[in-house]
């Protein structure tokens, strides 16, 4: 069914407005770097005339948002570049559409002769472009105008990292909470397709959980960027401590969506050649569904994730259960999915290796204690 025109209008503009509520600091950013750039450029360095400073210092912004210091840096330091070849050779040679080649060529060259980064190498180029055709130098060289660029480079690092910075707590969630909420929903679908025996709703699980290789690496950039704001910023270094649960959970997250897409593997192969399907194995994998669900919460909230630990723990206990059932070849193989699982979230939530294999070894086998689970939430 089509929605009315209106309706789809008032979506999209609260969409917009809730995009601008979101990046609202972003906007702030901007125009006090941009202002900021001009007074010190205009009033304190003495240039009448300091188009490049606000320029400079608008750029590394939208950089910040999702990259590294080194990025902002690197986007100021080829504004200065392109800036300083052709702000020279256009004096020299005066405008036209050789020189503009020529004028490109050598700041691309001198990006490539500091080991520029793509990034700089780029920005050098554009840089050059716009003194050539926006601003070209009209009245000598007696002030260098990439004086101007390094000048509103710097207000906007520091407007970025000082001033203003964005939170990267709120950043660093923002790009985990698509992830978890992924490899939940994989799980709580495996389980929906179990109870209803449903082979083709299982394999759509399948596909969700193959889905998440951007989300893990959206996760891995803003994590990167979100540590080096934290460990730059002052207003934000309190908040290290939470960002290292955020750096140890990563690399577990990753190996748990990797033993999740085999799981979901192994539950598609039982129901294709219709295996026994016990209450436990399904409660098994809710479990696991529950518990990165609860993980993701604890991670916002900064709690430590005893709950999330006693829910794998439960995971692992039916499993077992199941495993007293009489199971096909992929009921088990599920079964040790479950445990590997369960083994990746526990080191997600803060233990080490010895610690969560000791863990789910004893649940298995029976020696975690039956009193904390919950045997099966099913008819």
């Amino acid at each position: 069914m089509t929605l009315p025109a209106s309706l789809m209008k008032t979506a999209a503009i609260r969409d917009g407005l809730e995009r601008v509520r979101s990046n609202a600091i972003l906007v702030i950013q901007a125009g006090l770097a941009a202002g900021l750039a001009w007074f010190v450029a205009h009033d304190l360095v003495g240039h009448p005339r300091p188009f490049f400073a606000p320029v400079a210092a608008v750029i590394p912004l939208g950089a910040a948002l999702g990259h590294r210091i080194r990025r902002v840096v690197e986007l100021s330091i080829g504004v200065a570049v392109g800036v300083f070849v052709g702000d020279g050779l256009i004096y020299l040679m005066g405008t036209g559409p050789w020189q503009l080649a020529v004028v490109v060529a050598l700041a691309v060259t001198a990006a490539l002769f500091v080991r520029g980064s793509p990034v700089l190498i780029i920005q050098a180029a554009s840089s050059a472009v716009l003194v050539a055709t926006v601003q070209p130098p009209t009245s000598g060289l007696g002030y260098p105008r990439f004086v101007d660029a390094l000048v509103g480079g710097g207000v906007g690092l520091l407007v970025t990292a000082l001033l203003l910075p964005t939170n990267p707590m709120t950043s660093v969630h923002r790009a985990v909470e698509p992830l978890i909420a992924a490899i939940a929903d994989g799980f709580e679908g495996v389980a929906a397709a179990l109870d209803a025996r449903d082979r083709p709703a299982a394999e759509q699980a399948l596909e969700r959980l193959r889905d998440t290789n951007s989300a893990i690496t959206a996760y891995a950039d803003a994590l990167a960027a979100s540590r080096e704001a934290a460990r730059l910023s002052p207003v934000w270094r309190r908040s290290r401590a939470r960002m290292t649960r955020y750096a140890e959970s990563a690399p577990e997250l990753d190996r748990a969506v990797r033993n999740a897409r085999v799981l979901a593997r192994r539950v598609v192969a039982l129901l294709r050649d219709d295996e026994p399907v016990p209450v436990e194995l399904l409660t098994a994998v809710e479990e696991l569904g529950a518990a990165t669900r609860k993980f993701g919460r604890m991670l916002e909230r900064g709690e430590e994730p005893v709950a999330v630990r006693k829910l794998l723990i439960c995971a692992v206990r039916h499993a077992s259960r199941a495993h007293e059932a009489t199971l096909g070849f992929s009921g088990q193989m599920t079964i040790g999915q479950i445990r590997f699982v369960a083994t990746d979230l526990l080191r997600a939530t803060g233990m080490d290796r010895t610690a969560a294999e000791k863990a789910v070894r004893a649940a298995s086998t029976g020696r975690a204690g039956d009193d904390e689970c919950v045997r099966v939430r099913h008819p």
